[in-house]
């Protein structure tokens, strides 16, 4: 008997009749099935979609990977240790402790220029205040002047963030830096206690629609107090994972907080910060420690993808830090209007807990 084309001794036919049943039996099958839209790619191997903050923090990372900043962002030492209000509140005093530091912001008020009325202006909060801070403090180390122009660098600002400088974003902008230049703040350094406005002086512009009528400065000047304590705690950050973590109020504050701490902790000797002392930094408003640590734990993944030098594990007890460079290497910065500044991450220690 002749061996026919694909048979062997054990009936394996691959390309006789059973396969061309197996065949007729799909056609007939995808004849009778309507009509469907192919399906993505993504869809079919079931990959995580790539949404517009996924995609910022990848390309953030990928950059700061590839060199150092063109630009540096400032925050100063003590607000990368303690923090501003998270979400709306009634309260009108706002203290948050952290070591050896302080922060304390009272809400304050600001004179309608029209009626001539002073208008109670709640507490900043979110992640609006926290980008007008950096932006304020970046300007004036970049100037060296307390006075900035805001009404056109703010706009600037506002687009290289990727946040579209109109409509609802805008004025909530506008807004949160009114309750910034209205706010009252003392800052506690160890046994010193600065008594001082961020911002001393600034003017208010209202739109002739009343119902458009949002507060915005469009010059502010740091006060003296707060400049100089600025020109001597403000700690370098990188501008390209500030953008990337601007849409987050906890997103900044872990980044600032590890920019301050990481660079200070002894080689070889890692700091354990338990969940408890972490939740009384970043989550105090929390009832449950299990709902914040849920919370939490998804922000600082966020913030080691933008600062992929930091080396830190996640631990039952807590978080365990080990000794990491700074995200601004000690380095020499040139500065418009002023001689070259050397900008030295640890002049800008402050002890803490």
């Amino acid at each position: 008997m002749t061996k026919k084309r694909g048979d062997d001794q054990y009936g394996y036919d691959p390309e006789g009749a059973a396969a061309r049943t197996l065949l007729d039996r799909l056609e007939q099958r995808a004849e009778q099935r309507p009509d469907k839209p192919a399906r993505k790619l993504g869809d079919v191997l079931k990959l995580p979609k790539i949404t517009p903050t996924t995609k910022r923090l990848i390309e953030a990372k990928a950059a700061i990977i590839d060199g150092p900043a063109d630009d540096i962002a400032f925050s100063h030492s003590v607000l990368c240790q303690t923090s501003l209000p998270y979400r709306p509140t009634d309260e009108r005093v706002w203290i948050r402790d952290q070591g050896q530091v302080s922060l304390l912001i009272e809400a304050g008020r600001a004179r309608h220029p029209d009626t001539g009325k002073w208008v109670e202006l709640p507490l900043p909060h979110g992640e609006k205040p926290r980008l007008v801070m950096l932006h304020l403090n970046s300007e004036a180390k970049r100037t060296g002047s307390p006075i900035i122009d805001v009404e056109g660098s703010m706009t600037a600002f506002v687009r290289s963030l990727g946040i579209h400088a109109h409509g609802r974003n805008i004025r909530t902008l506008r807004d949160q830096v009114a309750r910034l230049a209205a706010a009252h703040i003392t800052l506690g350094i160890g046994s010193k206690t600065i008594k001082t406005d961020v911002i001393d002086a600034f003017d208010l512009w209202w739109p002739d629609d009343a119902k458009q009528r949002t507060m915005w400065p469009s010059t502010v000047q740091l006060a003296p107090r707060y400049f100089d304590s600025l020109m001597e705690h403000a700690v370098p950050l990188d501008s390209r994972a500030v953008a990337a973590l601007a849409h987050s109020a906890l997103d900044l504050d872990i980044y600032a907080w590890l920019a301050q701490r990481l660079h200070r902790i002894p080689n070889g000797k890692p700091q354990t910060i338990t969940w408890q002392a972490i939740k009384s930094q970043f989550g105090p408003d929390y009832d449950r420690l299990r709902k914040f640590r849920e919370k939490f734990v998804p922000a600082l993944k966020a913030v080691l993808t933008v600062y992929p030098s930091a080396r830190i594990e996640i631990v039952d007890a807590g978080l365990m830090l080990w000794n990491s460079p700074p995200p601004i290497l000690k380095k020499l910065v040139s500065v418009p209007r002023l001689s070259p500044l050397t900008i030295d991450t640890t002049a800008t220690e402050i002890p803490d807990v």
